[in-house]
């Protein structure tokens, strides 16, 4: 038996449990990015056209956040009610969450496929596409979206294997998809001339062998909850549930989406292309500030999860503060690194000399919050470990929706420099929804452990 399924989630060590857990999450989401970014990388250095085909990409960018939403929907709602059932000793529940979130994910593909492919140009062009950068987005965008399906399982589905404990084995799906990608892209966009076409068939195909990958253990012998085709039929009160947890990070993703949408619609009116160039590339750095957040937070849900299930709040307490610690420090050092290297972040996505210089400018500003983002990201994905799905709901719609959206409309009506004014929103949002959101989870902490006392 693995060691993994040895590890003792009610008993053992937190911080040793954490790191065992958390490190192969981190890594996981880190290679995980490198499917978009090392994408956008290749097609920023395409000769003579990779600004216009790394914008053109970026305007896709909606509509791969938002197929991205709708596979956390299922997965990261799924996976801690499969532990909180799991810490209760109620496998059969667990399998049967499994096995309806797969079902879910298998129709979404199907719905999502239908839709953005007949309307993807029509899109892209309110996403603020010009002639120039639209045959890109179309190209790339259209082919990524027939092998949505792949997309939908891998992110959707790999949660249920982090929260049984193998998180070396979710590592592995990142890490054999990233592989594939990182070697295929070159030769796809370069060797075989297919340019941004080629990108997106590399990705496609990188996801699938991921797929095939994490349908393999959760069919096989070495899982704790195996997929079986007589539960996935879906149940309401299995289902439910789940969904129900999961709007949140649905929330969190798709607006997102709707972010996206705003940023690039408004900077393509005050600063065209460029900034939209520039915009593309700022959400690729950013993404490496929330993707380790994120495997920070995947090896703590299990812990949390498990151990609330199980009414060891002490545990519950470690755990947390371990998550939460670990986050702040990582953010803190990585806006002390953007602030002081912008070029460097720029230049890694773009050769474009103008592009590079836009971006840099542009990169003080939008991160100028980052340090926050810890506290916001290890609150919100707390409530969710803990159940708490409508509090994490509201935070999440509190950063976006309620502050960050309006603002990037808002604001350009008092500055002379409109785009400087969009860029602006950033980390204003980041900063009044981070402190909001932390005060209200360590008010709401305290009272869980007070009454866990009596």
């Amino acid at each position: 038996m693995s060691k993994e399924t040895n590890q003792d989630m009610g008993t053992g060590s937190v911080k040793k449990l954490m790191v065992q857990m958390a490190v192969p999450a981190v890594v996981g989401q880190v290679i995980n990015l490198l499917y978009n970014v090392v994408d956008r990388i290749y097609i920023g250095h395409i000769p003579e056209i990779g600004g216009a085909a790394l914008t053109g990409v970026g305007l896709f960018t909606p509509i791969l956040m938002l197929i991205t939403a709708f596979a956390m929907l299922a997965g990261a709602g799924g996976a801690p009610r499969a532990a909180i059932a799991m810490g209760k000793g109620d496998r059969d529940t667990a399998e049967k969450i499994v096995a309806n979130c797969f079902t879910v994910l298998l129709l979404l593909s199907v719905v999502l496929t239908g839709v953005f492919y007949g309307t993807l140009p029509t899109l892209v062009r309110l996403f603020g596409g010009s002639d120039v950068t639209l045959p890109y987005a179309v190209q790339y965008g259209r082919i990524y979206v027939l092998g949505s399906v792949f997309v939908l399982v891998v992110m959707g589905m790999n949660p249920f294997i982090t929260t049984q404990g193998f998180a070396g084995t979710s590592m592995l799906t990142t890490v054999i998809g990233a592989v594939i990608n990182i070697v295929l892209d070159p030769i796809f966009i370069f060797v075989f001339d297919m340019g941004v076409a080629g990108a997106a068939i590399a990705t496609v195909l990188s996801q699938a062998v991921s797929a095939v990958w994490i349908l393999r253990f959760l069919t096989g012998r070495k899982t704790i909850l195996r997929l079986k085709g007589r539960n996935m039929l879906l149940q309401g009160k299995i289902i439910l549930p789940c969904l129900a947890l999961g709007i949140s990070s649905f929330v969190m993703v798709s607006t997102e989406s709707i972010l996206s949408v705003s940023f690039t619609s408004s900077l393509s009116r005050y600063g065209g292309d460029v900034a939209v160039g520039a915009m593309t590339v700022l959400t690729s750095v950013n993404q490496l500030i929330t993707m380790p957040l994120q495997g920070i937070c995947q090896g703590g849900q299990p812990l949390i999860s498990y151990n609330y299930g199980a009414k060891k709040l002490e545990r519950v307490k470690e755990a947390f503060f371990c998550q939460f610690l670990v986050c702040v420090g990582y953010t803190t050092v990585f806006w002390l690194l953007v602030m002081a290297f912008p070029k460097v972040f720029a230049g890694i996505f773009t050769s474009d000399g103008a592009l590079v210089d836009y971006t840099a400018w542009a990169i003080r500003i939008f991160l100028a919050g980052t340090f926050s983002v810890g506290f916001q990201v290890s609150c919100q994905l707390a409530f969710m470990a803990l159940g708490q799905a409508k509090i994490s709901l509201i935070m999440a719609c509190l950063r976006k929706l309620i502050l960050l959206i309006p603002l990037i409309f808002i604001l350009p009506n008092f500055f002379a420099d409109k785009a400087f004014a969009v860029f602006l929103a950033e980390p204003v949002s980041d900063i009044l929804a981070a402190a909001v959101t932390t005060i209200t989870f360590f008010t709401f902490f305290r009272k869980l452990l007070k009454a866990g006392k009596q």
